[in-house]
């Protein structure tokens, strides 16, 4: 007999796999910060007309050649973040696991190189709930990679992917998306603790709603650092693009205006703050600051 978990993952990989063509990445790459790290989940294969869907042809055929863009295809890097508190080991993002794209779901692997065991996490801090981002929280078997840790998400980005309108509103493609968050949600709901925005969620990190590119999409100011750091998710999500061009739509957004006023207002603050930060798609690791360039802004790598 075929069990409803068997079932609901050959689903779910059925539905992704159309959607996701394979491109090798660099499973082991990480960057280091002080006692901020980033260890790579691998790349995700975008195409490029769906990344940016509002821009002109002339525009994005422009764009041939930039970081991560080749054959009308985005391919960025997926940076998970560790941050080394006193008693504590914090990951935020649980990257792909092994049900969504080939060229990523690569965590335990760039764990294992960095020789850190899954079992010492202590807390998984989630920005959002998208694929790669939550769902390899579950091994190939649904069992919990982190068996320690206690798990950390907006009681709104939870809300939203739980309610049945979402499920209805969702495109045929994407609705792999909601059935997929709400698996995983059932595997560590008794581990997990929802937070408002605005709150202290673990002593010396908090949590700044960013909403735009899912209603619950969060940042953390990490000020437990001796140099304090942001982590900004897919609130900013490519280089140059959104520091060159922070006010075009971008696809992957749920509510793209709002996603746009978000990113303009995170860049804004980076800049005049001059404070370091990590982007989950940004290049190098992720880990680097902004700097203001006219009207725009550029990406300068930490490394």
């Amino acid at each position: 007999m075929i069990s409803r978990r068997t079932f609901n993952r050959a689903l779910l990989a059925g539905l992704a796999a159309p959607l996701v063509p394979a491109v090798a990445g660099n499973a082991f790459a990480s960057a280091e910060a002080g006692a901020l790290t980033t260890v790579s989940d691998g790349n995700l294969v975008l195409p490029l007309n769906f990344v940016l869907p509002d821009i002109p042809q002339a525009e994005l055929a422009a764009l041939e050649g930039a970081p991560f863009v080749q054959s009308g295809e985005l391919t960025p890097p997926c940076n998970l973040t560790l941050v080394r508190l006193p008693n504590r080991l914090v990951l935020f993002d649980a990257g792909s696991g092994p049900n969504f794209m080939p060229s990523a779901g690569l965590l335990t692997e760039s764990l294992a190189a960095a020789d850190i065991d899954p079992g010492a996490i202590t807390d998984v801090v989630f920005t959002h709930a998208h694929p790669d981002h939550i769902w390899g929280v579950v091994d190939d078997f649904d069992e919990v990679v982190f068996p320690q840790a206690t798990f950390h998400i907006s009681g709104t980005e939870w809300d939203f992917w739980r309610a049945e309108e979402t499920l209805v509103a969702a495109p045929d493609d994407r609705k792999v998306f909601v059935v997929g968050a709400r698996s995983r949600f059932e595997a560590i709901e008794e581990r997990t603790e929802r937070f408002q925005a605005g709150t202290e969620i673990i002593p010396g990190i908090e949590a700044m709603g960013t909403p735009g590119h899912t209603p619950g999409h969060t940042a953390f100011v990490i000020h437990a650092l001796d140099e304090p750091a942001m982590v900004v998710g897919d609130a900013i999500s490519n280089d140059p693009v959104s520091f060159a061009r922070p006010d075009w739509h971008w696809g992957a957004d749920q509510d793209r205006e709002q996603g746009a006023s978000t990113r303009r207002m995170l860049l804004d603050r980076l800049a005049a703050d001059k404070l370091r930060f990590v982007g989950f798609h940004l290049p190098n690791g992720g880990i680097g600051r902004v700097e203001a360039d006219g009207a725009a802004y550029r990406f300068v790598p930490a490394i």
